[in-house]
């Protein structure tokens, strides 16, 4: 009890207590119950992994060890599942094992954790074989055991064959209310002079617009409705992106590089080139952070955006010239990537390039003169590319 750690949950939890307390139930925690793996999916932004972490919160103690992975579909992609398996069993034994393929992964998790009652929590779960190499069966943990599994796609659930699954549904009208009440006066309910305007509001967004009219006056609320009004056959990304123009060119560029980039990266890595490309991150990450654009975990180290945002984002970058993607403002896709450096169709507008390339992949073919339009490049990280040959120039604000 004295070394517990605790993971920080939302801030607001409207509408989550009833729901974590029936998910809570069918853990049958004070029952004899040999082991049991529930799981938990919705389309995504309803709150699963919150209450995944209020769940964790409350029964962790009761195990001989515990886990929470998050962001697994996310995380599996940029550290690998070798290294998720690695921080599973970290957290659980305490100490650091070393191993290079998954196979040998899952025989450690096997050998080491089926006579441990553990509690393990996978978060976001989006591949069967994350399920596979992390808890492909309920024997490799020992009794009493409880594995929690979230996720947007039922059909995982399905196929893992779970004792229970729960569907977290929508707020109901009364509940969106309050959570958007909550985000923009810090009340259960808005102010008399208010109320109408909110429940208009409501049919658009909650957090992300209720943070963004926190503070403003009621003629700059009208305005802001009077935008979304306006926006033809209106949507989720079209209402987020009213956030996002409301932005300063320095907090633009940012979010469009953590969406781009640095979802999930390091805060401080990132704060560093922030800080080099004259964007003055200490403040506009923190009117991102208001805003509900981002989020850093709550270890103060990592960065982190909902799929929309991050959608949006891209999307954004993509608009920028639909057809040729040597006008964007920034490459991340691999097969763009290449096709822009090897046909040598980059253009000034370019100022961030991320390569990653899928293992197997042939080197890339490069002329000497790949950069020389590239004048505004500012970022390129390669993480695990080859090349012909380096380049003969290279941007002054690289």
């Amino acid at each position: 009890m004295v070394n517990r750690t605790f993971l920080n949950v939302a801030k607001y939890l409207v509408g989550l207590e009833s729901r974590a307390q029936d998910i809570y139930e069918h853990l049958s925690m004070g029952r004899n119950v040999i082991i049991c793996m529930v799981g938990i999916f919705e389309t995504g932004g309803i709150g699963k992994t919150t209450i995944a972490k209020e769940i964790y919160n409350k029964i962790s103690y009761q195990f001989e060890g515990s886990c929470f992975l998050k962001n697994i579909g996310e995380n599996s992609k940029v550290g690998g599942l070798i290294q998720l398996q690695k921080t599973l069993l970290s957290e659980i034994l305490g100490i650091s094992l070393d191993f290079h393929d998954i196979d040998r992964g899952i025989n450690v998790i096997r050998h080491r954790l089926c006579s441990k009652r553990v509690l393990l929590i996978l978060d976001d779960v989006d591949e069967l074989v994350q399920l596979e190499t992390l808890a492909g069966a309920l024997d490799w943990f020992g009794l009493g055991s409880r594995i929690i599994i979230t996720t947007r796609y039922q059909h995982l659930l399905n196929i893992s064959k779970v004792d229970s699954k729960h569907e977290l549904k929508i707020l109901a009208n009364d509940e969106a209310l309050k959570l958007f009440s909550l985000h923009a006066f810090e009340k259960d309910e808005p102010l008399d002079e208010y109320v109408e305007l909110s429940k208009q509001v409501m049919q658009y967004a909650l957090t992300v617009v209720g943070s963004t009219l926190k503070d403003q006056s009621i003629h700059q609320w009208k305005s802001v409705l009077n935008k979304y009004k306006h926006i033809p056959d209106i949507n989720i990304q079209s209402v987020l992106r009213v956030s996002y123009d409301g932005l300063e060119d320095n907090e633009k560029d940012m979010f469009l590089d953590i969406a781009c980039f640095f979802k999930g990266g390091p805060l401080a890595d990132v704060i560093k080139i922030f800080d080099n490309c004259g964007f003055f991150p200490n403040y506009g990450i923190q009117r991102l952070i208001d805003k509900c654009l981002i989020t850093v975990d709550e270890c103060n180290k990592y960065f982190w955006m909902h799929d929309l945002l991050q959608y949006m984002g891209r999307e954004i970058v993509r608009l920028q010239s639909p057809k040729e993607p040597g006008e964007h403002s920034r490459l991340w896709f691999h097969e763009v990537v290449r096709h822009v450096l090897e046909e040598n169709t980059g253009t000034n507008k370019i100022e961030d390039i991320i390569v990653e390339m899928p293992k197997g992949e042939e080197t890339i073919i490069l002329s000497p003169e790949v950069v020389v339009q590239m004048k505004r490049l500012r970022v390129f990280i390669n993480r695990n590319a080859r090349f012909s040959s380096g380049p003969n120039y290279l941007s002054k604000g690289l």
